[in-house]
Protein backbone atom coordinates (compact mmCIF):
# COMPACT_ATOMS: atom_id res chain seq x y z
CA UNK A 1 0.00 0.00 0.00
CA UNK A 2 1.29 3.25 -0.36
CA UNK A 3 1.30 4.41 2.98
CA UNK A 4 2.59 1.02 4.68
CA UNK A 5 5.84 2.97 5.41
CA UNK A 6 3.45 5.89 7.61
CA UNK A 7 1.27 3.03 9.08
CA UNK A 8 4.49 0.76 10.53
CA UNK A 9 5.70 4.63 12.34
CA UNK A 10 1.92 5.34 13.65
CA UNK A 11 1.47 1.80 15.02
CA UNK A 12 4.38 2.32 17.44
CA UNK A 13 2.31 5.11 19.23
CA UNK A 14 -1.37 4.53 18.64
CA UNK A 15 -3.82 1.59 19.95
CA UNK A 16 -6.96 1.25 20.24
CA UNK A 17 -8.63 3.87 23.28
CA UNK A 18 -9.82 2.15 26.25
CA UNK A 19 -13.42 3.08 25.64
CA UNK A 20 -13.85 1.28 22.22
CA UNK A 21 -12.56 -2.30 23.52
CA UNK A 22 -16.73 -2.89 24.26
CA UNK A 23 -17.63 -1.77 21.14
CA UNK A 24 -14.92 -3.29 19.34
CA UNK A 25 -15.89 -7.45 20.78
CA UNK A 26 -19.72 -6.51 20.31
CA UNK A 27 -20.64 -5.76 23.84
CA UNK A 28 -21.94 -1.68 23.04
CA UNK A 29 -22.92 -0.72 19.72
CA UNK A 30 -22.67 3.12 18.86
CA UNK A 31 -25.33 4.61 17.16
CA UNK A 32 -23.01 4.83 14.15
CA UNK A 33 -22.33 1.28 13.97
CA UNK A 34 -26.19 1.20 13.92
CA UNK A 35 -26.80 3.14 11.36
CA UNK A 36 -24.11 1.38 9.08
CA UNK A 37 -25.31 -1.81 9.90
CA UNK A 38 -28.91 -0.49 8.30
CA UNK A 39 -27.14 1.02 5.45
CA UNK A 40 -25.39 -2.34 4.71
CA UNK A 41 -28.94 -4.05 5.00
CA UNK A 42 -30.63 -1.94 2.49
CA UNK A 43 -27.73 -1.55 -0.10
CA UNK A 44 -26.96 2.24 0.67
CA UNK A 45 -23.69 1.59 2.24
CA UNK A 46 -21.50 2.46 -1.37
CA UNK A 47 -21.53 -1.38 -2.29
CA UNK A 48 -24.08 -0.24 -5.39
CA UNK A 49 -20.87 2.15 -5.91
CA UNK A 50 -18.34 -0.67 -6.58
CA UNK A 51 -20.31 -3.39 -7.69
CA UNK A 52 -23.13 -2.78 -10.29
CA UNK A 53 -24.56 -6.14 -9.88
CA UNK A 54 -25.78 -4.51 -6.69
CA UNK A 55 -29.19 -2.09 -6.27
CA UNK A 56 -29.35 0.13 -4.06
CA UNK A 57 -33.58 -0.94 -1.81
CA UNK A 58 -34.10 2.46 -0.21
CA UNK A 59 -32.69 6.59 -1.04
CA UNK A 60 -30.76 7.26 1.76
CA UNK A 61 -32.42 10.92 3.01
CA UNK A 62 -30.41 13.30 4.85
CA UNK A 63 -31.16 15.55 7.33
CA UNK A 64 -30.89 19.28 7.71
CA UNK A 65 -27.53 20.29 6.77
CA UNK A 66 -25.62 21.25 10.55
CA UNK A 67 -23.51 23.70 12.02
CA UNK A 68 -19.99 23.26 14.11
CA UNK A 69 -18.24 26.23 15.25
CA UNK A 70 -15.03 26.02 16.81
CA UNK A 71 -14.81 26.04 20.41
CA UNK A 72 -15.16 29.09 22.74
CA UNK A 73 -15.16 29.59 26.14
CA UNK A 74 -16.84 32.93 25.66
CA UNK A 75 -20.13 32.37 27.57
CA UNK A 76 -22.33 34.58 25.84
CA UNK A 77 -21.50 32.99 22.45
CA UNK A 78 -22.09 29.45 24.20
CA UNK A 79 -25.50 30.97 24.81
CA UNK A 80 -26.08 31.88 21.44
CA UNK A 81 -24.66 28.56 19.63
CA UNK A 82 -26.89 26.58 22.13
CA UNK A 83 -29.70 28.37 21.16
CA UNK A 84 -29.48 28.29 17.65
CA UNK A 85 -28.66 24.86 17.59
CA UNK A 86 -24.84 24.56 16.52
CA UNK A 87 -22.70 22.26 17.62
CA UNK A 88 -18.52 22.35 18.49
CA UNK A 89 -15.91 21.17 16.96
CA UNK A 90 -13.29 20.58 19.65
CA UNK A 91 -9.34 20.40 18.79
CA UNK A 92 -6.91 18.20 19.79
CA UNK A 93 -4.29 20.81 20.43
CA UNK A 94 -7.17 23.40 22.24
CA UNK A 95 -8.61 22.63 25.25
CA UNK A 96 -10.79 19.15 25.44
CA UNK A 97 -13.68 20.07 27.54
CA UNK A 98 -17.29 20.22 25.31
CA UNK A 99 -19.43 22.82 27.41
CA UNK A 100 -22.18 20.21 27.12
CA UNK A 101 -22.69 20.76 24.01
CA UNK A 102 -22.84 17.73 21.51
CA UNK A 103 -19.04 18.13 19.46
CA UNK A 104 -16.81 16.51 16.92
CA UNK A 105 -12.87 16.10 17.05
CA UNK A 106 -10.51 17.85 14.97
CA UNK A 107 -7.22 16.18 14.77
CA UNK A 108 -5.67 19.80 15.38
CA UNK A 109 -3.59 19.90 12.69
CA UNK A 110 -5.21 23.21 11.28
CA UNK A 111 -4.16 25.23 14.66
CA UNK A 112 -0.85 23.64 14.83
CA UNK A 113 -0.25 24.39 11.42
CA UNK A 114 -1.30 28.06 11.84
CA UNK A 115 0.68 28.67 15.30
CA UNK A 116 3.29 27.12 13.22
CA UNK A 117 3.87 24.13 15.51
CA UNK A 118 4.62 20.41 14.05
CA UNK A 119 1.64 18.04 14.23
CA UNK A 120 1.51 16.42 17.84
CA UNK A 121 0.32 12.65 17.39
CA UNK A 122 0.82 12.15 21.58
CA UNK A 123 -2.06 15.00 21.53
CA UNK A 124 -4.18 13.87 19.28
CA UNK A 125 -4.03 10.39 20.75
CA UNK A 126 -5.15 12.29 24.30
CA UNK A 127 -7.86 13.58 22.69
CA UNK A 128 -9.25 10.85 21.10
CA UNK A 129 -8.56 8.31 24.27
CA UNK A 130 -10.97 11.58 26.52
CA UNK A 131 -13.50 13.04 23.69
CA UNK A 132 -13.54 10.44 20.92
CA UNK A 133 -16.02 8.17 21.90
CA UNK A 134 -18.91 10.94 22.71
CA UNK A 135 -17.80 12.73 19.23
CA UNK A 136 -20.06 13.19 16.31
CA UNK A 137 -17.04 12.17 14.20
CA UNK A 138 -13.25 12.27 14.36
CA UNK A 139 -11.15 13.90 11.51
CA UNK A 140 -7.99 11.66 10.90
CA UNK A 141 -4.79 13.26 11.33
CA UNK A 142 -3.69 15.29 7.84
CA UNK A 143 -0.99 17.18 6.89
CA UNK A 144 -2.59 20.73 6.13
CA UNK A 145 -1.62 21.70 2.41
CA UNK A 146 -0.18 17.87 2.13
CA UNK A 147 -1.84 16.95 -1.14
CA UNK A 148 -0.86 13.10 -1.66
CA UNK A 149 1.40 12.79 1.23
CA UNK A 150 -1.70 14.29 3.47
CA UNK A 151 -3.73 11.65 2.20
CA UNK A 152 -1.35 8.93 2.42
CA UNK A 153 -0.87 9.22 6.32
CA UNK A 154 -4.58 9.80 6.57
CA UNK A 155 -4.95 6.03 5.13
CA UNK A 156 -1.83 5.10 7.62
CA UNK A 157 -4.70 6.43 10.84
CA UNK A 158 -7.60 4.76 9.16
CA UNK A 159 -5.87 1.45 8.85
CA UNK A 160 -4.97 1.43 12.72
CA UNK A 161 -8.27 2.53 13.43
CA UNK A 162 -10.34 0.80 11.34
CA UNK A 163 -13.16 -0.85 13.38
CA UNK A 164 -13.54 2.21 15.72
CA UNK A 165 -17.54 2.74 16.75
CA UNK A 166 -17.40 6.76 15.61
CA UNK A 167 -17.66 7.70 12.54
CA UNK A 168 -13.77 9.31 10.68
CA UNK A 169 -13.42 12.01 8.52
CA UNK A 170 -10.68 11.67 5.54
CA UNK A 171 -9.26 15.01 4.96
CA UNK A 172 -9.18 16.01 1.11
CA UNK A 173 -7.24 18.59 0.10
CA UNK A 174 -5.60 20.34 -3.25
CA UNK A 175 -4.85 17.49 -5.95
CA UNK A 176 -6.86 14.79 -3.74
CA UNK A 177 -9.57 13.27 -6.05
CA UNK A 178 -12.52 11.18 -5.61
CA UNK A 179 -10.94 8.11 -6.95
CA UNK A 180 -8.18 8.77 -4.43
CA UNK A 181 -10.75 7.91 -1.79
CA UNK A 182 -13.75 6.38 -3.24
CA UNK A 183 -13.11 2.63 -1.96
CA UNK A 184 -12.67 3.88 1.52
CA UNK A 185 -15.79 5.20 2.15
CA UNK A 186 -18.90 4.06 3.56
CA UNK A 187 -21.40 5.07 6.53
CA UNK A 188 -18.64 4.69 8.81
CA UNK A 189 -15.49 6.56 7.13
CA UNK A 190 -17.01 10.31 5.43
CA UNK A 191 -15.10 12.83 3.91
CA UNK A 192 -13.92 16.23 5.25
CA UNK A 193 -13.25 19.24 2.65
CA UNK A 194 -10.16 20.91 3.52
CA UNK A 195 -7.68 22.73 0.57
CA UNK A 196 -7.57 25.95 -0.41
CA UNK A 197 -10.49 28.15 -1.24
CA UNK A 198 -10.65 28.24 -4.87
CA UNK A 199 -10.14 24.56 -5.02
CA UNK A 200 -12.51 23.96 -2.44
CA UNK A 201 -15.40 25.68 -4.09
CA UNK A 202 -14.60 24.50 -7.44
CA UNK A 203 -14.72 20.37 -6.61
CA UNK A 204 -17.40 21.09 -3.31
CA UNK A 205 -20.09 19.68 -5.49
CA UNK A 206 -17.76 16.39 -7.30
CA UNK A 207 -17.70 15.48 -3.21
CA UNK A 208 -21.24 15.68 -3.28
CA UNK A 209 -21.63 13.64 -5.55
CA UNK A 210 -19.31 11.14 -3.92
CA UNK A 211 -20.93 11.13 -0.90
CA UNK A 212 -24.52 9.95 -2.01
CA UNK A 213 -22.99 7.35 -4.32
CA UNK A 214 -20.89 5.64 -1.15
CA UNK A 215 -23.52 7.04 0.98
CA UNK A 216 -20.98 8.80 3.40
CA UNK A 217 -20.85 11.94 5.43
CA UNK A 218 -19.95 14.82 3.88
CA UNK A 219 -18.58 17.87 5.87
CA UNK A 220 -17.35 20.75 4.65
CA UNK A 221 -14.58 23.23 6.91
CA UNK A 222 -13.95 26.95 7.10
CA UNK A 223 -17.42 27.92 5.90
CA UNK A 224 -17.48 31.74 7.06
CA UNK A 225 -20.06 33.05 4.89
CA UNK A 226 -24.20 32.93 4.14
CA UNK A 227 -22.78 32.55 0.46
CA UNK A 228 -20.51 29.39 1.33
CA UNK A 229 -23.06 28.10 3.36
CA UNK A 230 -25.57 28.11 0.17
CA UNK A 231 -22.66 26.52 -2.09
CA UNK A 232 -22.18 23.68 0.35
CA UNK A 233 -26.04 23.11 0.71
CA UNK A 234 -26.22 22.69 -3.04
CA UNK A 235 -23.18 20.13 -2.67
CA UNK A 236 -25.14 18.14 -0.08
CA UNK A 237 -23.34 18.72 2.84
CA UNK A 238 -24.02 17.02 5.78
CA UNK A 239 -22.21 19.81 8.12
CA UNK A 240 -20.06 22.84 7.90
CA UNK A 241 -17.90 24.64 10.49
CA UNK A 242 -16.21 27.89 10.78
CA UNK A 243 -14.52 30.21 13.72
CA UNK A 244 -16.81 33.11 13.02
CA UNK A 245 -19.92 32.24 15.01
CA UNK A 246 -17.49 31.21 17.75
CA UNK A 247 -15.51 35.02 18.06
CA UNK A 248 -18.62 36.96 16.79
CA UNK A 249 -22.27 36.12 18.37
CA UNK A 250 -23.88 38.82 16.19
CA UNK A 251 -22.89 36.65 13.10
CA UNK A 252 -24.62 33.35 14.33
CA UNK A 253 -28.20 34.32 13.01
CA UNK A 254 -26.87 35.34 9.86
CA UNK A 255 -25.29 32.46 9.23
CA UNK A 256 -28.11 29.92 10.81
CA UNK A 257 -30.93 31.83 8.57
CA UNK A 258 -28.47 30.69 5.44
CA UNK A 259 -28.16 27.19 7.02
CA UNK A 260 -31.76 26.83 7.83
CA UNK A 261 -32.55 27.63 4.22
CA UNK A 262 -33.94 24.40 2.06
CA UNK A 263 -32.29 23.49 -1.11
CA UNK A 264 -34.59 21.27 -3.50
CA UNK A 265 -31.03 20.43 -5.90
CA UNK A 266 -28.88 19.66 -3.46
CA UNK A 267 -26.40 16.48 -4.92
CA UNK A 268 -26.99 14.14 -1.56
CA UNK A 269 -31.24 14.26 -2.88
CA UNK A 270 -30.05 12.80 -6.76
CA UNK A 271 -31.25 9.45 -7.48
CA UNK A 272 -27.98 6.78 -7.41
CA UNK A 273 -27.95 6.70 -11.14
CA UNK A 274 -27.69 10.37 -11.73
CA UNK A 275 -24.63 10.98 -9.11
CA UNK A 276 -22.44 10.60 -11.64
CA UNK A 277 -18.27 11.37 -10.14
Amino acid sequence: MRYADTYTRTTKLARYPAWAQPYLTGRRQSTAQCIAAYASYYCVDGSADRDGSIEELITPTRGAMQSYASRTGTQRNLASLREAGWRLIVSATGVLRNEGMPYALDNGAWTAFQQGQPFDERLFWVALEKMGEGADWIVLPDIVAGGQKSLDYSLAWLHRLRGLPTKMLIAVQDGVTPDDVRDYLNPMVGIFVGGGTEWKEATMHQWGLLARRTCCYLHVGRVNSARRIRLCAAAGADSIDGTSASRFSKTIRRLDIARRQPELFAASALPFEDACV
